[in-house]
């Protein structure tokens, strides 16, 4: 095996690098602009992988977390926030490297993988990943196995509708996803809603805050959020019936104060076989997504 594989994780705002060594370590890493979202960010991204000191030569591979549905060759099925339609993204970043080999998943698929690896999910094998951001993405793993699903769109949580009263349109298209409640800007929605006044910039970590220290409409919003997100995942549990939920993204840096009413709404929705699966955090934040990005590189099934 060679000494070096990169794991990327691809956002909407921010792309993260890590540099690995061949047994998982995590050797340095770096965050870059994504910029103009479209057919400019892997030539971008190439440029600057071009550009570092570790020869392409010296690398065993590069993984690679999107935020949209993936097929098993590496073909991304529309990443809405990217700007993509149907891209081949594993074909044409190994070709812009000059043919190093290239993996491609789903943002919250690498993100449940990394966690399984060398996260809060160490030793599981049965554990669903929510994570909680300006969007909602998912991951699941049944029988140590990633579900990704004949299309690549296993775990889109975000898009489970669970409002069908809902009047508003979701980016995707629908009405009611878990997205427009339990996200980042589903929070500052349901805050606008119910008349909160953060009196900051207006984020939802200011509504988090807030709850926190026994703000009531922002408790209130809180607690709705988390209802959403529990009804969700009984859902999920339902089908997958993990051991283990964590959640993850910004939001989830707010702790108890949002696991709280998440559980308490699955406890009271689940089908009583998944009624004691466990709750926990994740464990490597903004880095699972690189992590499970190269494991698949470093580690091949």
């Amino acid at each position: 095996m060679k000494p070096y594989a990169y794991g990327v994780d691809i956002g909407g705002t921010t792309i993260k690098v890590g540099l690995f060594g061949a047994d998982g370590g995590l050797l340095e890493r770096w965050e870059l602009p994504t910029g103009r979202v479209g057919a400019q960010i892997l030539p971008n991204l190439a440029q600057w992988l071009l550009g570092r000191e570790i020869p392409m030569e010296a690398l065993e591979g590069i993984g690679v977390g999107v935020p949209g549905p993936v097929l098993s060759d590496g073909t991304v099925n529309r990443c809405v926030n990217l700007g993509w339609g149907v891209v081949p993204v594993a074909r044409n970043l190994s070709d812009l490297l000059g043919g190093v080999p290239v993996q491609v998943l789903n943002d919250a698929n690498a993100a449940v993988l990394g966690e399984l690896w060398q996260g809060a999910g160490r030793g599981r094998e049965n554990l669903v990943l929510a994570t909680l951001g300006t969007g909602i993405g998912g991951g699941i793993v049944v029988g140590g196995k990633i579900l990704s699903g004949a299309h690549g769109a296993g775990g889109e949580i975000g898009h489970i509708q669970v409002n069908p009263r809902e009047l508003e349109y979701c980016h995707c298209g629908k009405r009611g996803c878990l997205e427009q409640y339990a996200s980042a800007t589903g929070i500052l929605r349901l805050a606008k809603a119910q008349g909160f006044n953060a009196g900051g910039s207006g984020t939802a970590k200011e509504v988090l805050d807030a709850a926190k220290v026994g703000d009531p409409v922002a408790q209130s919003v809180v607690t709705e959020a988390g209802s959403w997100l529990g009804l969700a995942l009984s859902y999920v549990a339902c089908v997958a019936d993990p051991e283990l939920i964590l959640l993850g993204g910004g939001v989830s840096k707010a702790g108890e104060v949002i696991l709280a009413p998440v559980r308490a709404q699955y406890r009271a929705s689940v089908f009583h076989g998944a009624a004691e699966t466990e709750f926990a955090l994740a464990a490597l934040g903004n880095d699972a997504g690189m992590y499970g990005a190269v494991k698949g590189i470093l580690e091949p099934e």
